[in-house]
């Protein structure tokens, strides 16, 4: 019995990371539409280090730099490697876009080009590819060192929900397909095959990915009514206007929040769902002629106990994004009730309370769906290849 539950294992081990990476190479190769950009045809993108510069036309004001910084680059990579070119920083007078250069900094750039003559070089910003891949290497490392191939699969989860969102979601977006339904669509795929990674062919992943689903499912409903009712408008979203402006005015962005609301909590639901499943599933173990209603009564006092949690959790995780908002309001002695009916504030205790809604439903959808699927007829046991 031990042999045959290390075999199925094994297998199930494997048919999941041959799924994951066969789904990776698939959005890898599956083409946005947008790859072809007209501003940066007839370019060459290349990373060069700032080896002098010249601040002399740039304008200060307090904490506000206008005008443009002259520095000379030493290409590092592409068609113009080894040659010193002369770029132009140019500073729009916002801290949050504007960067300044120093000497030694790396830089990327794009490179206006026709043959090999150079027509202009703009610097893009500071080159931190290398930066972001060495710290990703380093967090896959460590999750595969203490999770093993668990750590493995969940790196699989990570670069697909990365691809599904660039490689789907966005262009579907951009291309104006319904953001509700398309958030629906996707978030139901990773939620499977997130799932499906932790648990394999398997009763346990129809139970977490039901349980999980359904909180989407009411997350999305109370997204959509509240939206109207609180008179949210999309473009209280981060660059939402700058879209707008770019060609894409007949985007609905009010549609892409409401998605936003239930593809932001969709993680912690899938948590809690797989915790309360995972649960249940033991409890069943050690007591295989449990009843239904007892394995649900079980996942709901498990699902009260993280509950306590995972509403904390979101909160935090969402508060990160307005805490300056926050502290301009402060600073300025404005009361707390302007504050919370301000839109911008507004929308964002609509995502947390919403999302929150969302996490309190989870636990007794996945813990009615483990008694209805997990447990066997009275007096049946769970052989070890079951486990």
């Amino acid at each position: 019995m031990k042999i045959m539950s290390f075999l199925k294992r094994q297998n199930s081990v494997f048919l999941t990371t041959a799924i994951g990476l066969v789904l990776i190479g698939i959005l890898i190769c599956l083409p946005t539409g947008y790859e072809d950009a007209l501003i940066y045809q007839g370019t060459q993108r290349a990373v060069g280090r700032v080896v002098e510069t010249n601040n002399s036309a740039i304008i200060t004001s307090g904490l506000i730099q206008s005008g443009e910084q002259i520095c000379v680059l030493e290409i590092e990579n592409g068609l113009f490697r080894g040659k010193t070119l002369e770029g132009v920083n140019f500073l729009s007078g916002s801290l949050e876009k504007d960067k300044i250069f120093k000497e030694g900094d790396r830089a990327l750039l794009t490179i206006s080009h026709e043959g090999d003559t150079v027509r202009s070089v703009v610097i893009s910003d500071h080159y931190r590819l290398d930066k972001e891949v060495l710290l990703l290497a380093v967090f896959a490392v460590f999750l595969v060192i203490f999770a093993g191939k668990i750590g493995f699969q969940a790196i699989l989860s990570f670069l697909i929900t990365i691809l599904m969102i660039w490689k789907i979601l966005v262009p579907c977006y951009l291309k104006g397909y319904s953001p509700v339904w398309v958030g629906i669509g996707i978030t139901a795929v990773l939620t499977a095959v997130i799932i499906f990674f932790v648990y394999g062919l398997d009763k346990r992943t129809l139970t977490a990915v039901l349980g999980a689903l359904l909180g989407v499912a009411t997350t999305c409903i109370l997204g959509i009514v509240f939206t109207d009712l609180f008179k949210i408008h999309g473009a209280v979203m981060a660059s939402s206007e700058s879209l707008l402006y770019s060609g894409y005015q007949d985007l609905d962005l009010t549609s892409i929040f409401m998605a936003s609301i239930f593809i932001g909590a969709s993680g912690a639901m899938m948590d809690l769902a797989v915790d309360i499943t995972s649960a249940v599933w033991e409890v069943i173990g050690k007591k295989p002629d449990i009843s239904p209603k007892e394995a649900v009564i079980s996942g709901l006092h498990v699902g009260r106990a993280a509950m306590g949690t995972m509403t904390t959790t979101l909160l935090l995780a969402y508060s990160g994004g307005y805490i300056s908002l926050l502290m301009v309001f402060m600073a300025q002695g404005t009361p707390v009730d302007h504050i919370l009916n301000y839109k911008y504030v507004a929308a964002e205790v609509l995502d947390t309370v919403v999302g929150s809604f969302g996490l309190v439903t989870v636990a007794p959808f996945t813990a009615l769906m483990a008694g209805m699927l997990l447990t066997g007829k009275k007096g049946k046991k769970r052989t070890p290849d079951q486990s």
